[in-house]
């Protein structure tokens, strides 16, 4: 029997409220606001970006097979090129119609991350627990935001058994409209830390806008919370002055619901033994880290509160890989020898730094090999930036970091506290440091790159995966 399509026109009208011009024949399978990646029978949706208005492409989308554009306003070359769901206002309000329709269908049960460290590996760590159970639709990379999480929910099956979604925020009253659509059964909040301390007066304040995510939750859901974390008080009275009374603590503390027993840290992996809500269990997790075995808790408390099944969900974690940009390592052929990049360039705050930085005080180097450690500002931190680069120093003593390049004029505070034989080489922007970083690598190294995005790390990582060649352990 053929699997009905993702969503039929008569639907769409019906959530959108739109005018079909012209005739869909096509099988609606897929939700795209890209022309580049655009799929026979998407949906395309010509929503207004920061810089491009998506209604340009949407003939574009059309002749590359696209089903059926969703636009506000019509011209006779869209006419031409196929059919059109016409929309008042904004494309985008379209598309949190349709989420919202798909959500309204679904039987699927939903979990929604936030936090301000850890939301996507949390995220795909859920996505690979819960296919062991169950058809499992959840965020790609990090759609988490006002058009991510909506985009997202359109794209969810009919049948899906479980969905996971990732919920962002770096102002006050992002999250409440976005978990308005998701409805989840269980919200977890990894944990709260001084990251976009340029748009808050405290901490504290970052702890209550990430506490908006359980007034989204359904009747008789669960939160989830890092019982580890200072706020983790705090985020329980939220929660239940949200009216949830269902709350599961998660971390190494003595009093948490699940949590780590024994933790055996290795450069590529963990293992752990833990107590998941009374029952016992020992597993190995596909990603190293002290950071992503908190995490890894977290997600078990999901899979339990959700009648998924442990047992098959702790040994999926085995295979759990690291997402683009966070901790994906790369054996590269250098000289006569090899090099390791630990790519962790995605994002970068006080936190994930530590975490990082640990990452590679872990990692073993080649005889004769180094731990460099190249890092980019850090965005987003407000009056205390400059403390808390400069701070980042005793985490690149602790974890016995050879070479130092700093990238930026917020990591020159790091810089200065950097003795000369630990110096690399500091620069005001990335691109300045790429030809000292890569004349200055050797056989044996390893290599970790971090960074925030506006920062611009990323552009390293990929010169040096272009200057040197996989080797076929790349993993």
């Amino acid at each position: 029997m053929a699997e009905p399509a993702l969503w039929t026109v008569e639907e769409l009208v019906a959530a959108t409220g739109g005018k079909l011009i012209g005739a869909a024949g096509k099988k609606l399978n897929g939700v795209s606001i890209d022309t580049r990646t655009i799929a026979p029978g998407d949906i395309f949706v010509a929503i207004k970006g920061e810089t491009h208005d998506a209604h340009e492409f949407a003939a574009k989308a059309l002749a590359a097979g696209a089903g059926l554009a969703i636009v506000s306003r019509v011209t006779d070359e869209m006419k031409a090129a196929g059919p059109l769901l016409v929309v008042a206002n904004d494309p985008l309000e379209g598309l949190e119609k349709i989420g919202r329709a798909s959500r309204a269908r679904s039987h699927a049960q939903i979990v929604g991350v936030t936090g301000s460290v850890g939301k996507t590996s949390t995220k795909e760590m859920l996505r690979v627990a819960l296919v062991a159970s169950g058809l499992t639709h959840s965020s790609v990379a990090s759609f988490n935001n006002h058009w991510g999480v909506p985009l997202t929910l359109a794209r969810m099956a009919r049948n899906a058994a479980y969905g996971v979604f990732e919920i962002g925020m770096n102002h006050v009253g992002e999250i409440t409209p976005l978990v308005g659509m998701v409805r989840p059964h269980v919200a977890i909040v990894t944990n709260v830390a001084p990251v976009h301390l340029g748009n808050f007066n405290s901490v504290e304040e970052i702890a209550d806008a990430k506490a908006e995510i359980f007034t989204g939750v359904e009747a008789g859901g669960h939160a989830v919370l890092n019982r580890d974390n200072p706020f983790f008080e705090r985020l329980t009275a939220a929660a239940r002055n949200a009216g949830i009374q269902n709350i599961i603590s998660f971390g190494s503390h003595e009093k948490a619901d699940v949590r780590a027993e024994r933790v055996a840290l290795h450069a590529t992996c963990s293992c752990v033994t833990a107590e998941v809500m009374g029952e016992k269990l020992i597993y190995k997790l596909g990603l190293p880290g002290e950071h992503m075995v908190l995490n890894s808790l977290a997600v078990l408390a999901a899979v339990k509160v959700m009648g998924a099944d442990l047992a098959r969900a702790a040994l999926a974690l085995a295979v759990a890989e690291a997402a683009k940009g966070r901790g994906v390592q790369h054996h590269l052929r250098i000289e006569s020898g090899e090099l390791l990049l630990i790519d962790e360039s995605y994002n970068a705050n006080p936190v994930s730094m530590a975490a990082a930085l640990a990452l590679l005080g872990r990692a073993k180097t080649g005889k004769g090999g180094r731990r460099i450690a190249v890092l980019g500002d850090m965005l987003e931190l407000g009056k205390d930036g400059a403390s808390l680069h400069a701070e980042l120093f005793k985490a690149v003593d602790a974890n016995k970091v050879d070479v130092v390049y700093a990238a930026g004029p917020l990591m020159a505070h790091l810089w200065a506290k950097t003795p000369e034989e630990r110096r690399g080489a500091s620069a005001n922007t990335s691109a300045e440091l790429k030809d000292s970083l890569l004349e200055g690598l050797h056989a044996g190294d390893v290599v970790m790159i971090k960074g925030s995005l506006g920062s611009r790390m990323g552009p390293l990582v990929d010169a040096i995966k272009e200057r040197f060649a996989p080797l076929n352990r790349d993993h």
